[in-house]
């Protein structure tokens, strides 16, 4: 399982239900990574998407407890019935895009994180477990860009 996420100086994510800054190059970015994909996620993060839909051309998975219905989506109620969703698909490239207690609940079954890391820090509500370097080695490491002001990279990690 892959995670995909952009993060600030302090690991911040969102701030009030959406994302920190808004950077064209990062979602033209996130939507190369994930497109033709599994993405999983929660369902404030599917209820932030726009138009609060499922993102287009990708299986979307929204991990929720409660037991809805969600139009171009699987529900699933709890890590265990994902994995068995997962397996039973034959899901290998599968993405988690949020928000923070499902990057926290995932992150230890990933083996890969794409990172957009922001050269700012902004005042964020929401966070993304630190990354360790006793577990993860930095595997590509993109130039720095700017757009808006803002500058940023990308990173990629495996776990170790």
């Amino acid at each position: 399982m892959n995670l995909i996420v952009a993060i600030d100086e302090k690991n911040g994510i969102g701030k009030n239900g959406d994302l920190l800054c808004h950077l064209s190059a990062d979602l033209k970015h996130f939507k190369e990574v994930t497109i033709g994909k599994t993405v999983i996620m929660g369902y404030n993060t599917l209820i932030s998407l726009p138009k609060s839909a499922p993102l287009k051309n990708r299986t979307n998975i929204v991990l929720y407890e409660k037991d809805i219905e969600i139009e171009g989506a699987v529900v699933v109620h709890s890590v265990d019935e994902l994995f068995e969703y997962v397996n039973a698909n034959s899901i290998e490239d599968a993405f988690v895009i949020g928000g923070a207690m499902v990057y926290a609940t995932l992150m230890p079954y990933c083996d890969r994180l794409y990172i957009t890391h922001i050269h700012k820090s902004f005042d964020a509500d929401r966070f993304f477990p630190e990354i360790k370097d006793s577990e993860w080695n930095a595997v590509d490491v993109s130039e720095t860009l700017e757009e808006n002001g803002i500058e940023f990279h990308y990173t990629t990690y495996e776990r170790k």
